[in-house]
């Protein structure tokens, strides 16, 4: 059985076939570069980072497209407001996402075109349009006439009556019908313009991706992806311009991710909750965040808060002590004894089924929540591995144990997880655990050597009030054969 995808254009879950072999055209609306991103921007990012990674996974030869809208009236009124041109901004900013996107693990698309690379080829397409009927000027503007594309609606599912019924569209004595969108909107003074058969201006914000898809992908291609909130006007916008202009099948795919609330409410400047990239990452490791969005399903809306993040990182925590304790086990000397136990044959069946169930969960429409408790499955069955060694591992157990580990490594990499050494993000963790909790580790270490003393002294009162001390700090002690250690809570 092959990928099926939850076809937005189709409303159905489909079987993936590509045009082309085994080669993946795949175009994501980017962003517009005027600010920071929020995790609006992450969740979608993270998404199709992950459709990219599993389809490659997968065998397959994926061209991925992700543009940047450079030019728009946010740029322009960030550019005036700073008394620089657009180019700073955009240049600024588009910075600013590499950086974000660099530490939350992403792989490079194969394409990263920007919105004023392509203003020839865009021009091309208007005046295609124009000389077809489904484009008419006025004054200095171009507009496309939705009327004439009797397609209008398909992707997001709406009729021309009903969007008009209920619109609020600013009333424009340029436009012949309330619905048509520009395709070339004149300039104004103090914006950038390019020139064009209808004078100075600049594109409107739907034509770019048509051009640039088309460009890199062809008239026809696989998939099309952004957020749900494109879906109309933006992406509608775009499968009509583009078939209008070829006569030919768009996107043969759409998928769009949920939304993200921030404590249950929508996240809007108006609210002031706009939440960005790098203040989440000031509180918060990279892979929590990946972590975060993979617990739900790519189409479902997710809803930020600090107790949510606190479940992801206690899952991240524990999944990386798994990963650790794998590496310490097998550096102690294998025990000779011959173990063998219903449970030790469980965790075998565990461990040797776990590939095809996690790729069976992602070829249901990139399901990787699903595909994520298959993880901690595997994670609590090499714990019971763990537990059955307790440190005098055999030669299977050794065995499995590696198994489990690569499948982290290797599998983990479609989620864009586990990419660290396992000590060295255990003890980054307590480092920056203790230092929010105000506690150092020569302290720790000192009221541990306490409590050894005094336990050796059968002062028990003083050593259970030790170990609550540092209980109430947010210190869990652990008694071992290899001596005390601590964990933060």
């Amino acid at each position: 059985m092959g990928i099926r995808i939850q076809n937005t254009l189709t409303g159905k879950k489909e079987d993936f076939v590509p045009l082309d072999g085994k080669k993946v055209g795949m175009y994501v609306c980017g962003v517009t570069v005027y600010d920071l991103c929020h995790i609006g921007h992450a969740r979608s990012a993270i998404v199709f980072d992950t459709i990219y990674r599993y389809f490659r996974y997968r065998g397959y030869d994926v061209t991925f497209v992700r543009n940047f809208t450079d030019v728009d009236d946010k740029i322009i009124r960030r550019a005036n407001e700073e008394g620089v041109d657009c180019k700073t901004i955009a240049e600024r900013y588009i910075g600013e996402f590499h950086l974000d996107m660099e530490k939350l693990g992403l792989e490079k698309p194969s394409v990263e075109p920007k919105a004023t690379e392509h203003i020839p080829e865009m021009i091309r397409l208007i005046s295609t349009l124009i000389q077809k009927g489904f484009a008419y000027q006025s004054g200095g503007d171009i507009f496309f006439a939705v009327e004439k594309f009797k397609g209008y609606g398909k992707l997001s599912k709406r009729n021309l009556e009903d969007m008009q019924a209920g619109a609020r569209v600013d009333i424009d004595e340029k436009k012949e019908y309330p619905l048509d969108f520009a395709l070339w909107k004149a300039s104004k003074p103090g914006e950038p313009f390019w020139e064009s058969p209808w004078g100075k201006g600049r594109p409107g914000w739907h034509i770019e991706c048509s051009v640039m898809s088309q460009k890199y992908l062809g008239e026809t291609f696989d998939i099309h992806g952004g957020g749900r909130d494109l879906t109309f006007p933006h992406h509608e916008n775009e499968v009509a311009q583009s078939e209008a202009a070829t006569g030919k099948p768009f996107a043969r795919f759409w998928i769009h991710n949920g939304f993200v609330n921030i404590n249950k409410e929508k996240m809007s400047k108006s609210l002031g909750n706009i939440l960005t990239i790098q203040e989440v990452l000031k509180d918060w490791h990279p892979e929590v965040l990946r972590l975060f969005f993979l617990s739900h399903h790519y189409r479902s809306p997710v809803d930020y808060s600090e107790e949510s993040f606190n479940d992801a990182k206690s899952g991240l925590d524990r999944f990386y002590s798994t990963l650790n304790a794998i590496q310490e086990e097998e550096k102690k000397p294998l025990s000779q004894k011959k173990l063998d136990s219903p449970l030790i044959k469980n965790c075998r069946q565990a461990i040797a089924s776990f590939q095809t169930r996690f790729e069976e969960a992602m070829d249901d429409d990139f399901n990787a929540a699903e595909a994520l408790g298959y993880f901690y499955d595997l994670q609590r069955n090499i714990n019971s591995l763990l537990d059955i060694s307790r440190g005098h591992p055999t030669q299977e157990i050794i065995s499995l144990l590696k198994q489990g580990f690569d499948h982290f490594s290797k599998i983990g990499w479609v989620f864009g997880l586990f990419r660290e050494d396992p000590a060295s993000y255990i003890d980054h963790q307590k480092k920056e655990g203790i230092k929010k909790l105000g506690i150092s580790e020569e302290t720790i270490s000192k009221l541990i050597e306490e409590r050894n003393l005094v336990r050796k002294e059968k002062n028990y009162n003083r050593a259970d009030e030790i170990r609550n001390d540092l209980l109430s700090k947010g210190i869990v002690l652990e008694d071992t054969p290899a001596g005390t250690l601590w964990k933060l809570k």
